[in-house]
């Protein structure tokens, strides 16, 4: 990400989005999320556990029970991308595996990796993936998702792009961290729909 002259940002500050004025979820929606949680700990006794199949058991039942397929949202799947280097003859192409847009908006990005992966490994892609919104003048929002972990990522784009990450949500903690997870995935949705 040189090549964008992209910054991570370590002040909570920036990125208090995932942290404030979550909004609740009910008890049917924790039942649906206890459900997820148990497949996916299922699909661990039948590896491997591919991207395609955390997309399936663990991104899409989240955004089924967050309402990201009811309007005033959609999804796309594997939407292509291409970003070009400032000053520089690099174009950057891939496919985002996940948007919810909303009026054209990008509301979310999401990445899934495969269980093994770490969040590391799905950044650089989805801070390019970031950067190539058109829509500057707020910021973007995505999530990596590999199934055992979740991560969320800001950006604000422009002259100087700088990001910054949530903690990492992992599925082998106690209780279920589903429940913040969709419970950020709302919020953002909110702030950026606004």
């Amino acid at each position: 990400m040189d090549n964008f002259g992209i910054q991570l940002v370590l002040d909570d500050s920036f990125f208090y989005e995932w942290q404030e004025d979550l909004p609740e979820i009910n008890d049917l929606d924790k039942q649906l999320l206890d459900k997820v949680k148990i497949g996916y700990f299922n699909l661990l006794n039948y590896p491997p556990l591919l991207e395609d199949i955390v997309r399936m058991a663990v991104v899409d039942p989240l955004l089924f029970i967050g309402d990201f397929y009811l309007a005033p949202f959609y999804v796309k799947s594997e939407e292509s991308i291409d970003i070009a280097v400032p000053d520089e003859d690099v174009i950057i192409k891939g496919r985002i595996d996940t948007l919810v847009l909303k009026e054209q908006f990008w509301v979310m990005i999401i990445e899934s990796k495969i269980a093994s992966f770490s969040v590391e490994q799905g950044l650089a892609q989805i801070l390019a993936y970031l950067l190539g919104n058109s829509y500057t003048d707020k910021p973007s929002f995505g999530m990596i998702a590999t199934g055992s972990e979740f991560i969320f990522v800001k950006l604000l784009n422009g002259n100087s792009p700088h990001y910054a990450l949530s903690k990492g949500f992992l599925m082998r903690n106690p209780g279920n961290e589903l429940y913040e997870v969709l419970r950020i995935l709302k919020r953002l949705t909110q702030l950026v729909s606004t």
